[in-house]
């Protein structure tokens, strides 16, 4: 089993990054030191990890505002913090902006990684006591028809700019490990869910939207299907994988709870009625079918038997728990939201921070 010391976490203030922090520090009472590297774009909100940083932050909490495109600084990071491991979650996630705006997402997630496997090439000097671990998606395999899931095995086939920028920083952290001897390990994850995600994401759009009465819009026919997978089981299998995986090795990580676009925007609607104690036909009746967006795959759908079988990780939270949990943490947090929507976080994160 590894043993972490100096842990650089790569977007570590966005949605996943910022539970997996905490999950580090309240479910696994990390004793070694996190490292929060985040540029602090659109969808990084250092907000999401104020409670982390009042109790560990003169402790073993640090946070530094950097650039992953920024090969210089990652070096800096590297010496400065004597990292040892790398949780890489930094990277440009939502497809709607990479099909009309691809550049960000090459920079960010192609480029960035190679910046940081430059780093760790340069400055571990052929360790073994050390571990990249790079998060990725289930959009690297492309689509699947009406059965089928993905393997560990199955080719490679992305199909919009993310998806193809996330494949391409996979097969450079494989390649550095199997040319540079870095070790290294990765997880492909399915669709996260759960609190502090941004609200451009579907689920989250979805509650606010019904908060407000706006119109609940569904791309296509609605029949595009996503694995949904809470995002606490998602850090709990990179936690594991981390531990005990093996070095070269890529591990499915899924919910195995699959959903219809339209069918889980109507059960979210009876989520919200019931905990609002209204009548979920006012809520479905704001669902809107829009054209659907370029490229869009049909059906993703995991196969996890790996991670399961060689690591022993489980899902613990089943999918009516996360989504009531879920759907409870956006209508007890109205200040997160406001903050976020109206950008006033981004005048928080300038007293502190500075403007880029």
């Amino acid at each position: 089993m590894r043993a972490f010391k100096n842990m650089l976490v790569t977007g570590g203030a966005g949605f996943i990054g910022s539970n997996f922090v905490r999950y580090t520090y309240c479910q696994k009472k990390f004793e070694g030191r996190v490292i929060n590297l985040d540029k602090l774009t659109y969808a990084g909100n250092p907000l999401n990890l104020t409670d982390i940083e009042k109790e560990f932050g003169t402790k073993s909490y640090y946070f530094e505002r950097a650039d992953i495109c920024d090969s210089s600084r990652m070096r800096a990071v590297f010496k400065k913090y004597e990292i040892d491991t790398v949780v890489h979650f930094a990277a440009e996630s939502h497809v709607d902006r990479s099909i009309f705006g691809p550049e960000d997402f090459i920079n960010t997630n192609i480029i960035g990684t190679f910046n940081l496997l430059e780093a760790a090439r340069e400055l571990w000097n052929d360790r073994d006591d050390v571990l990249f671990h790079h998060v990725s998606t289930d959009e690297v395999y492309g689509s699947l028809g009406k059965t089928g899931y993905f393997f560990e095995t199955t080719p490679y086939d992305p199909t919009s700019p993310y998806s193809a920028s996330k494949a391409s920083s996979d097969h450079l952290v494989k390649a550095y490990q199997h040319t540079y001897n870095i070790p290294c390990t990765i997880s492909n994850c399915s669709n996260n869910y759960g609190p502090y995600q941004f609200p451009e994401k579907l689920i989250p759009l979805m509650i606010l939207n019904m908060v407000e009465g706006k119109q609940l819009p569904v791309y296509g026919d609605g029949k595009n299907t996503r694995d949904w997978l809470f995002v606490e089981d998602h850090c709990s299998a990179v936690w594991r994988i981390m531990e005990e995986g093996k070095s070269g090795g890529t591990y499915n990580v899924g919910g195995e709870n699959e959903w219809q676009n339209i069918t889980l925007v109507e059960r979210l609607c009876e989520m919200v009625a019931k905990i609002q104690g209204k009548d979920s036909d006012s809520y479905k009746r704001l669902i809107t079918f829009v054209k659907d967006r370029p490229g869009h795959d049909r059906r993703y759908a995991i196969n996890c038997d790996k991670v399961k079988r060689e690591l022993g990780w489980r899902q613990e939270v089943g999918f009516e728990r996360g989504i009531e949990i879920t759907v409870r943490w956006y209508l007890d947090h109205p200040e997160w939201i406001e903050s976020v929507r109206s950008g006033n976080y981004r005048k928080w994160i300038e007293k502190n921070y500075g403007k880029r």
